[in-house]
């Protein structure tokens, strides 16, 4: 069994400083105190929005041009299994570059992607075939950018102690944006069209892209790697394959979001058909499931150390099949709204927690690739999911799909709860040499 080396603890143990004693909200936003972040926070925060209005305006794009939920699914599949094929790959290439200037130019290309998108849907000239290919492309990007920028975050913050607190207010940004974008998305498609989400994400590109020139950062220093890129991916697969509380953890993530993750596919039928709303009712859904993740993420930044959050990954899964299955049964706006909110926070609290776990863990030199194969298992093993519920909805509606969805999750929970005692037998004197300390009694 692949364990940290001792000196990996050790160093990680003579981190642990001293401070004095923080109230409960400076202690939640503790790793806002470094430039760094700061700078990140307030550009990443304007960019995600935007973000967020690309993937609602995608969503209903290709459902207007061709109310096919199938074709949907295909589209989700483009964006997201360039992520699954390159993960191993472009985790290797994220550790042997600077990673600034890696986010610096997966930015820029995610902007020309945005403004391609604008300008072809706001020309009216935009077909299926070029919405496939700007997505698949934004998938290649995503494919370098995601790990870059989640192994960059140990940059950003001088007192590795905080980095769980970083991993978590970068959650709360993120889920932020999902609630706050979608909500002027649907505002904007039904005032404009797509095409302005499209053009407003290109420019918001611009905030991220200036807040990352703007940081002083000491790079990390580069190893001279003796070994090939083959035999680095071939360690990298055998440290995740080997050490228990990693491969559990990515496991449960790669399910979740194999099955639980499909809702971009559902929802645009689910409002149309099911609720009989249109792009505003969308907006509100996917606005639901932003406010659910984003609570759940600030509940993260509130813990004071990562010890004992596996037991809340754990009860997360199966508040996220639960809330599916319930999904399945409602048919009006309201009720809908409340689910969207479980299944955001169960969502968020499994996949956000999990990374800020296996963050913990992880030395220092394969932290790329692990944010790698956490990118593939997130990401990469969403597209067949929407594959999937594609197919599944177009038989079977969204609501007996969503039910279907859900209960695999309470699978999933139940193997999690199943192999829970092994891994905190594993990961608890792991957390007490590095000098780690439980939550208060209720965590």
């Amino acid at each position: 069994m692949a364990m940290r080396g001792e000196q990996d603890v050790e160093a990680e143990a003579a981190r642990v400083v001293a401070r004095p004693p923080q109230s409960v909200f400076s202690h939640a936003w503790r790793a806002l105190r470094y430039r760094n972040f700061q700078l990140y926070f307030f550009g990443q925060g304007i960019s995600v929005i935007g973000n967020w209005m690309t993937r609602l305006a995608t969503s209903w794009l290709v459902y207007r041009l061709t109310h096919s939920v199938w074709l949907l699914g295909v589209v989700n599949f483009a964006g997201q299994i360039v992520s699954f094929l390159l993960g191993p790959i472009a985790g290797v290439w994220v550790e042997r570059l600077d990673r600034r200037k890696l986010i610096i130019a997966t930015q820029v290309a995610a902007a020309v992607q945005s403004f391609a998108l604008a300008a072809l849907t706001l020309a009216h000239v935009i077909t299926m075939g070029e919405i496939i290919v700007l997505t698949t492309f934004q998938g290649l990007i995503n494919a370098f950018d995601l790990p870059g920028r989640q192994s960059f975050l140990v940059q950003m913050v001088d007192d590795r102690n905080d980095l769980s607190n970083a991993i978590a207010i970068n959650s709360s940004m993120t889920n932020g944006g999902r609630l706050i974008g979608p909500a002027i998305a649907g505002l904007v498609i039904g005032a404009f069209g797509e095409g302005w989400c499209f053009l407003i994400d290109g420019v918001s590109y611009i905030a991220v892209i200036v807040s990352l020139l703007a940081m002083r950062v000491r790079p990390l220093a580069l190893r001279r790697h003796t070994q090939t890129m083959f035999e680095q991916m071939r360690e990298g697969w055998h440290y995740v394959s080997t050490f228990l509380p990693i491969r559990t953890l990515l496991l449960l993530v790669a399910t979740i979001c194999l099955l639980g993750y499909s809702y971009p596919v559902l929802l645009p039928l689910f409002a149309d058909q099911v609720l009989h709303g249109d792009a505003k009712t969308l907006g509100w859904l996917t606005g639901a499931l932003g406010l659910g993740a984003f609570i759940s993420a600030l509940a993260l930044t509130f813990r004071r150390s990562v010890v004992g959050l596996v037991r809340r990954i754990q009860f997360a899964s199966a508040i996220l099949g639960g809330a599916l299955i319930l999904l399945g049964f409602v048919h009006t706006l309201w009720p809908a709204l409340v689910l969207m909110l479980f299944v955001g926070f169960g969502l968020m609290q499994t996949t956000a927690g999990s990374n800020t776990v296996i963050q913990s863990l992880v030395p220092e030199d394969k932290r790329a690739r692990v944010m790698s194969y956490f990118t593939m298992a997130f990401f990469g093993t969403a597209p067949f999911g929407s594959l999937e519920a594609g197919a599944l909805a177009h038989h079977a509606g969204a609501p007996r799909t969503m039910i279907f969805t859900g209960v695999c999750c309470l699978i999933a929970f139940a193997w999690f709860t199943f192999k829970l005692p092994k891994v905190t037998a594993i990961i608890t004197p792991i957390y007490a040499e590095m000098g780690l300390t439980a939550d208060p009694p209720d965590s």
